[in-house]
């Protein structure tokens, strides 16, 4: 199998581009700036979905569904909220087509104006705040807790696979709580799961800590965010947490009667991951060669090839490799035996290596008279010989082994690529021929982040929740500053 992906050294905005399509997860469709997320995609995308899924109802959360239209008046009631999502909404506005006179086709039947505008949902609070209106009258009502798996137009003009798209799938949480504390402790809850699915199963490491209040969410008082570190240098918003105070309970008139008899408004949270985790994965972890994907949320954790001339070798082999396939299935490792004979052996291991499969045996006619099978682990691309006896052992163990050697090596990364500058014309210097993560000094003022952001491109990625207070001076004003925050380019 020809090399089929051009150098990250050369393109990394190629490669990544090369990669998505070349391993089948996704593909530009006919819709400008959608996708199609094919079935290998869509695979991976549900072992992230079916992991969370459990993690937030192991938190009390409950899953629900909520319209995809939104009435235009909804984002007229939180001002923040609609001036954030204003340019990004796709609106509906007739409800019916009919054949156009000339016979060319069909047109807008302009006899169908809806009375009032429709919003394809960007995002779902009000449509859920006046829902809750309904649901909360006292605190016996409270907390509600939900979730809602679904998808979100905001339109796009420069789009990437996975990572912006004009419609993408995302979960999105929406709570509301008795008080202040409550929600707050829901929204570090919340961050913290993201944070612990990011290192756990995608081997993510992630820095954890709070937007600035330009970056925050639209109509939010607090945003929580997970940063990562992507082999270009860039980072990548990878999941966000928002104490939305009681803003949108004041906007649709959501108040409850507290234990006392009196009236107050609800305290509300959201929050959400998208299949910008798809691009995280990728961009995070894989080499020239395809993808490296972690073994908890591959699709196929081992895949087994066949090496053989004759019809009955088959035979024999498959014969064994039931032998082996069984106690892996029986840990729930997912094992698919190949054994299609349309292509050869030699294709099908560069196939499963930009495919990312964690490992690959590979057995033959010699193999089975030595009791031995060939084992390949996609994260070094090394090879050993090891026996077939006990090799379900071994192998559950290279697993975990893969998964943490492909989290060492982005943590490494990221450590190596995060540095420490006291001036602005070492943090240009640096952001133009480094990149990575850079903890520079700020004044606190909007005028002094936009201007850095005007200047290079750079944006406060977060104030990191673990940082230590460190005396010093703003880079561009001089001003004294008490702590570092992090800056980095991103996507």
């Amino acid at each position: 199998m020809a090399k089929v992906l051009t150098p990250r050294s050369e393109s990394y905005a190629q490669w990544y581009n090369d990669l998505v399509l070349k391993a089948d997860l996704a593909e530009n469709s006919a819709v400008r700036g959608c996708m199609v997320i094919k079935p290998y995609g869509f695979a991976i995308w549900e072992k992230m979905q079916s992991v969370l899924d459990k993690m937030f109802k192991d938190t009390g959360h409950q899953n629900a569904y909520f319209p995809l239209f939104i009435p235009k008046s909804f984002f007229s009631k939180e001002a923040d909220h609609v001036e954030g999502f204003a340019k990004e909404c796709a609106v509906v506005t007739h409800y019916r087509l009919k054949n156009n006179p000339d016979g060319s086709g069909v047109v807008v039947d302009p006899e169908a104006q809806l009375e009032e505008e429709l919003i394809i949902r960007p995002t779902s609070e009000t449509i859920i705040w006046n829902t809750y209106k309904n649901w909360i009258q006292s605190y016996r009502d409270l907390p509600i807790k939900i979730n809602q798996w679904a998808n979100v137009v905001r339109w796009e003009m420069r789009t990437r696979l996975f990572l912006r798209t004009a419609e993408f799938l995302w979960q999105e949480g929406h709570t509301a709580h008795e008080t202040k504390a409550e929600a707050l402790e829901e929204t570090e809850t919340m961050i913290n799961i993201y944070a612990d699915f990011a290192e756990k199963w995608m081997a993510l490491p992630v820095i954890q800590g709070a937007k600035t209040a330009n970056e925050r969410f639209a109509g939010a008082l607090e945003t929580y965010t997970i940063e990562a570190l992507m082999q270009d240098g860039k980072a990548l918003q990878s999941g966000t947490s928002h104490f939305l105070g009681q803003n949108f309970a004041k906007a649709f008139d959501v108040k409850y009667t507290t234990n006392e008899g009196k009236e107050d408004f609800v305290w509300a949270t959201s929050w959400g991951v998208s299949t910008r985790l798809m691009g995280a994965l990728i961009m995070a972890h894989s080499d020239d060669h395809g993808l490296v994907l972690p073994p908890k949320l591959a699709p196929i954790q081992v895949v087994i090839v066949p090496i053989y001339k004759k019809a009955e070798e088959l035979a024999r082999i498959s014969q064994v490799v039931e032998k082996i396939s069984a106690p892996l299935k029986a840990k729930g490792i997912e094992v698919k035996f190949d054994d299609k004979d349309n292509k050869k052996p030699g294709w099908k291991f560069a196939e499963y290596e930009l495919k990312g499969v964690p490992v690959r045996l590979a057995i033959g006619p010699r193999d089975l008279e030595n009791g031995t099978v060939e084992v390949a682990r996609r994260d070094t691309l090394e090879k050993k010989v090891v026996a077939i006896e006990g090799v379900d052992v071994y192998i559950e163990e290279l697993l975990e082994d893969i998964q943490t050697n492909i989290y060492k090596k982005a943590i490494d990364f990221r450590a190596e690529n995060t540095r420490k500058v006291n001036s602005y014309d070492e943090f240009k210097k640096v952001l133009d021929e480094q990149g990575g993560f850079i903890l520079a000094h700020w004044d606190g003022t909007e005028e002094t982040e936009l201007k850095i952001k005007e200047d290079t491109k750079a944006t406060i990625r977060c104030i990191p929740f673990d940082g230590e207070d460190e005396e010093g001076v703003c880079m561009v004003t001089g001003k004294p500053s008490k702590r570092r925050v992090i800056f980095a380019r991103a996507y």
